[in-house]
């Protein structure tokens, strides 16, 4: 009995070096998830600002039936370009778009790097998101 206690000596070692191993390649993609995650959710938010901004360069405009709204395409792409500009982080706005008369959508992209995996992906992801407002006159 005590031959093959003598036997089993170190293969313990081997178990739990593949454990670890495991256990920190799960880590590192949890934690870049998390970050790809976190980052799509704040180039949505900027998207949704920066076509909030677009929305907003209206001008009031008369008609025989009262008064319509009309988006004025450069004032809607300087006001999308300057929410993205003081933004945090490097994103960039693709363009602006006006749907009708008084909608713009507005698309946003930005470079989401991984967190310790850069020689799986080397050169990252270019994440994009569009966010779509409507100017309304209330009454």
């Amino acid at each position: 009995m005590n031959g093959l206690a003598g036997d089993e000596r170190g293969s313990i070692l081997p178990l739990l070096a593949g454990y670890l191993a495991l256990a920190l390649a799960v880590v590192l993609v949890c934690v870049n998830g998390i970050d790809l995650l976190v980052t799509q959710r704040r180039i949505d938010s900027l998207a949704d600002a920066a076509a909030l901004a677009a929305s907003d360069g209206f001008e009031i405009v008369p008609s025989p039936a009262g008064v319509t709204l009309e988006l004025n395409p450069a004032t809607a792409h300087d006001q999308a370009a300057e929410v993205v500009r003081v933004s945090p982080g490097s994103a960039w706005l693709v363009g602006v778009d006006l749907d009708g008369p008084t909608t713009a959508r507005a698309t946003v992209s930005d470079l989401w790097e991984p967190k310790l995996l850069g020689i799986i992906v080397p050169a990252g992801v270019i994440l994009t998101a569009t966010g779509t407002s409507r100017a309304s006159l209330a009454g």
